[in-house]
């Protein structure tokens, strides 16, 4: 039974051998055409590495805003609190972490940051238009009637666009999100985000870069902030209020003291309006003074909230590019042309046989 079991083993390898031996001399007689292919597909991999351009990468990196709050700070928060009055608090944990990351990839802000102004040879233009340059779209748009008098003009509001700029932005945008943007943090335990932006325009990748930090950087800001601002903006009415009924309770108070001045002693009823306006004059005075420390208590908050990021590193010119080698174009076109061309001899061998 071993022996059996030998001898087939022998009978496979020998048939392998001989089945890989046939297929080599097949491919062998066609050593011509393979080598002239891979010679076409080197060939055109060297063009293709002239013409490729060189992909430029915009880097940035940030550190996100430390939430600790101080102790004082949280001790005169919580009085406050205790006294019914709400002085801040921001948006929380919000936009931290993945959620910023998401926030710098969000359709709103990716598209706000291409109606962002930048001044490119001499003229002020978004960087829409500057996209749509780089990619030649207008060339193919000026016989479109539809597509020939669209322009992107810089800080534009999205309310005056028409459906067909917002479907060009929608593609530019899936081209970024997609090609172009990435956003990472690297290590979970650093609060250090980089966000990098890869294109063949130089300029664009700089300049977009930038734009979209500080568009995110401002939506963060007028979110996180908004809560402490609206009741900074509260308790800074209220104090002009009290201080308009301090002024006139002070004033009615002169008045009354004018009118009983020199009084009758027996009329002593006359002096009530003054004592009156004295009791007006003293709550007035103790709401204000609590009034004026609230409203410190909500600009020290305020400010606490901003900014959210802290740049660390931008794109400096010349940024790194990333270029397609004539090396890398002859082995790779000279491989694939080779591949596909000894692939399509194998299939077509096959199908004969099986015919």
């Amino acid at each position: 039974m071993e022996n059996k079991n030998i001898e087939k083993d022998e009978l496979s390898v020998k048939e392998l051998m001989q089945k890989t031996k046939e297929w080599y001399l097949y491919l062998l007689v066609h050593w011509k055409i393979i080598i002239l292919a891979i010679f076409v597909g080197a060939s055109l991999g060297l063009v293709y590495s002239f013409v490729k351009k060189p992909v430029y990468t915009a880097s940035l990196s940030f550190a996100l805003e430390d939430e600790k709050s101080g102790g004082g700070l949280g001790s005169a928060l919580g009085l406050a609190s205790s006294l019914g009055l709400d002085v801040g608090g921001g948006g929380g944990s919000i936009f931290t972490g993945s959620n910023l990351t998401e926030l710098f990839k969000s359709r709103v802000m990716v598209e706000e940051t291409l109606l962002s102004p930048v001044r490119l040879n001499g003229k002020v233009v978004s960087l829409a238009e500057m996209y749509i340059q780089n990619s030649d779209w207008r060339d193919s748009w000026n016989d479109n009637p539809k597509y020939k008098n669209i322009q992107f003009l810089p800080e534009t509001k999205r309310k005056y666009f028409t459906r067909v700029h917002d479907s060009i932005l929608g593609v530019i945008y899936e081209n970024l999100y997609k090609n172009s943007l990435s956003v990472d943090q690297k290590d979970k335990k650093i609060a250090i985000v980089t966000i990098d932006v890869h294109s063949t325009d130089e300029l664009f990748a700089k300049y977009f870069t930038e734009a979209l930090v500080r568009e995110v950087s401002d939506f963060y800001v007028a979110t996180k902030s908004k809560k402490a601002r609206m009741n900074m903006d509260i308790l800074e009415r209220q104090t002009d209020s009290i201080r308009g009924e301090l002024n006139g309770a002070i004033t009615g108070v002169a008045v009354a003291n004018d009118n009983t001045f020199n009084l009758n002693p027996a009329l002593n009823v006359r002096r009530a309006p003054s004592a009156r306006r004295q009791v007006d004059v003293q709550a007035n005075t103790a709401i204000l003074t609590e009034l004026v420390k609230q409203s410190e208590l909500a600009k020290v908050t305020l400010r606490k909230e901003t900014p959210l990021i802290q740049v660390i590193d931008g794109p400096i010119l010349p940024l790194p590019k990333e270029k397609f080698g004539k090396a890398n174009g002859i082995l790779l076109g000279g491989f694939t042309a080779g591949f596909l061309l000894v692939l399509v001899l194998i299939v077509k061998r096959i199908l004969r046989e099986l015919v």
